[in-house]
């Protein structure tokens, strides 16, 4: 079995329910579905779109102390309680994923771990 690396953000979530924001091994970086807190202070912005920036501010963080970067992600999968914040979730995601583009899935939830939880990205990267 190849070497096995536990990436973490400082989320108190991470240690509370036992899980790591990423894990690489096997060639891959596997990152866990990460919201929009900020974990340095533990706040969230109000809206969707804010949210998703901060996830992909999380995520570029976790992959670049992966020793990769946004440009190797393969797969991505967004989680979004509100149809109507969908295209403004996506039109985010465009943008930072416009040359990447990976393949890619968007599913409306009935909600995520807490209610002001309106976005949850999760990602694939190859581990460069």
């Amino acid at each position: 079995m190849s070497e096995r690396r536990l990436i973490s953000s400082g989320s108190p979530f991470e240690t509370a329910y036992g899980y790591s924001r990423a894990i690489v091994q096997g060639g891959f970086v596997f990152v866990a579905g990460t919201t929009g807190y900020d974990y340095a202070t533990m706040t969230m912005p109000g809206d969707a779109t804010a949210q998703a920036e901060a996830c992909w501010r999380t995520i570029a963080a976790v992959l670049e102390e992966a020793g990769t970067s946004l440009n190797a992600i393969v797969r991505a999968t967004y989680y979004v309680t509100d149809r109507d914040d969908a295209e403004a979730v996506l039109g985010v995601c465009g943008r930072v994923l416009a040359a990447i583009r990976p393949a890619a899935t968007i599913v409306i939830v009935a909600g995520l771990l807490r209610p002001e939880m309106k976005v949850e990205i999760e990602v694939t990267a190859i581990a460069e």
